[in-house]
């Protein structure tokens, strides 16, 4: 019997800062996967652990970047068949906490370029963008809105793949 693959699920946090207003963190990744595109922060949900911790956790390890005041943004099931890439990717937002160091550090070199506060509105365009980043564009969501009207009428289809040569 062949094994059927699951998705994975990511979390994907959208930081943002009164220092930075208007403004999102945007990393540019390295890497087989997704090499080149414009990513948030985020990464694998450990076992037992929660959505906000998960945000919290990440950013830190990436960014050295402490949160306050973490929330659910959104959710985008994004795929790349060509790619074997399968992931739902749960969006959290949080705020720099001005506790602590309030400019991102590149702790992980080795996975992304660097790290860049870029105004919403003037991100890069979608196909520059990596899958859950673009899913979440496309949704039209807000990330200096308390709502979520972003997820009415959302299916879940998120599609990326090239035209492929049938056999």
């Amino acid at each position: 019997m062949a094994c059927r693959q699951r998705p994975g699920v990511g979390v994907g946090v959208v930081v943002i800062s009164r220092a930075h207003p208007g403004c999102v963190l945007l990393g540019r990744r390295k890497g087989a996967v997704g090499g080149g595109t414009f990513q948030l922060p985020g990464g694998h949900l450990e076992f037992g652990e929660s959505l906000a911790e998960c945000a919290e956790r990440e950013t830190l390890e990436e960014t050295a970047l402490h949160l306050t005041n973490v929330r659910f943004a959104s959710t985008v099931n994004a795929l790349s068949v060509k790619d074997n890439y399968h992931y739902v990717t749960i969006l959290m937002k949080g705020e720099v906490d001005f506790n602590y160091e309030s400019e991102p550090r590149n702790l992980e070199p080795d996975k992304n370029e660097s790290w860049k506060w870029v105004k919403w509105e003037e991100f890069p365009s979608g196909d520059q963008l990596f899958w859950a980043l673009r899913s979440l564009k496309e949704q039209g969501y807000n990330p200096f809105k308390e709502d979520l009207s972003h997820l009415v009428g959302y299916t879940g289809s998120h599609l990326y793949m090239e035209k492929e040569n049938s056999l």
